[in-house]
């Protein structure tokens, strides 16, 4: 699949559509209930996505269900489970994100990295993990899916040298270890940006508030339950 035709400006505009299943090894029969479950969730969304990159999203489920074995990916198995729990629930923080280069800490399977570098081909996207064969199946899945702007990278967070205006991670329980590591990397003027389940305990934020400002952005992730929040932090000396 060429970069270019990720770039298609006709964004889907109805909550169902046909999927071509060409190349799709695990979703199977599910394939049409899964596509019409996932426009109807960027229709909610409200994001422009156009039918190719819809389709490129469920191609990434598809291989994430296939490898998840050889690479150990995720706990989840159910491919409506994980379309929800993995692909919608990155999707739900798309509209909230700053602009410019991304790295996302932790990214184990490319969650949220590869999500974003799909949804927005002109964002330069890093996806980082210590997980060798974890970052083997990104370099895999963005040369299939032809995501020229995602940059895998097996490396600790404390030997990459690089900075971004938009640091990412949906993998750190404490958001004060979250920063610790993140703020290095961090570009003057730019955001971290946690992915979290229930908002941060008072004593986390209160210890963060003298450098950073804060904001907590309540998401609401189609068909999902489950609490979800997305912690935005920039410092107060830049």
């Amino acid at each position: 699949m060429s970069a270019s035709a990720k770039n298609s400006s006709s964004s889907a505009s109805m909550d169902t559509i046909n999927i071509d299943p060409t190349g799709f090894v695990k979703l199977g029969a599910q394939l049409p209930k899964l596509a019409n479950i996932l426009a109807q969730a960027i229709n909610e969304l409200g994001l422009p996505l156009s039918e190719t990159q819809q389709r490129t999203l469920l191609l990434y489920l598809d291989q994430l269900l296939l490898w998840n074995k050889a690479y150990n990916l995720t706990a989840i198995t159910d491919p409506e489970e994980a379309l929800i729990k993995h692909v919608i629930d990155c999707l739900s923080i798309i509209t909230h994100l700053p602009a410019g280069s991304l790295l996302d800490i932790g990214t184990g399977a490319g969650l949220p990295a590869v999500i974003i570098a799909i949804c927005q081909p002109e964002r330069q996207c890093t996806a980082l993990d210590s997980n060798q064969k974890k970052i083997r199946f990104i370099k895999q899945i963005s040369s299939e899916l032809g995501l020229s702007n995602m940059q895998p990278i097996a490396s600790r967070i404390e030997a990459h040298e690089a900075s971004y205006a938009v640091v990412t991670s949906r993998a750190f329980a404490s958001l004060i270890d979250f920063v610790e590591v993140a703020q290095p990397r961090l570009a003057d003027g730019g955001f971290l940006c946690a992915m979290k389940g229930k908002v941060p305990s008072e004593e986390e934020l209160q210890a963060l508030d003298s450098d950073w400002h804060i904001r907590t952005i309540k998401l609401t992730v189609p068909r999902l339950h489950d609490s979800r929040h997305l912690i935005e932090m920039s410092a107060k000396d830049s």
